[in-house]
């Protein structure tokens, strides 16, 4: 099941989540392996690697009595694209941009210089107020 981008994001928006995130790219382990570094119960992580199930970007499978965690890389890779695809076409826009202002001309013009005298009337009203 491809990942839900939104889902996604959400669920990686947890500093926690990120952190499982990370861990499991290193490998399988289970939620009480995964709970051990934090200050956090194992039903707390449980909870953790539920939301990144329903996303798609853990597995869970039985081996025995072990429920090991697997991290879906290949749905963590398409996360990786949409951010690519995102990040080249801002590229080309902010280059495409630095180009045109470059350009002789381009840009915004200089505000011209005020005329002597010129200004806003509440100003010319309190310089004659005694």
């Amino acid at each position: 099941m491809p990942p839900d981008l939104d889902m996604a994001f959400a669920a990686l928006g947890d500093p926690v989540r990120r952190a499982l995130v990370t861990r499991l790219a290193h490998g399988d382990a289970t939620v009480g392996e995964l709970a051990g570094p934090f200050d956090l119960t194992p039903q707390a992580i449980s909870h953790h690697v539920g939301v990144l199930r329903r996303c798609g970007l853990v597995e869970q499978r039985r081996e025995g009595t072990r429920r090991p965690c697997r991290l879906r890389a290949d749905q963590l890779a398409l996360i990786g694209t949409w951010v690519d695809e995102q990040r080249r076409a801002w590229d080309d826009r902010l280059d495409a941009l630095g180009k045109h202002l470059t350009e002789p001309g381009a840009g915004f013009p200089l505000a011209a210089e005020p005329e002597p005298g010129a200004g806003f009337p509440l100003e010319a009203e309190s310089e004659e107020a005694p």
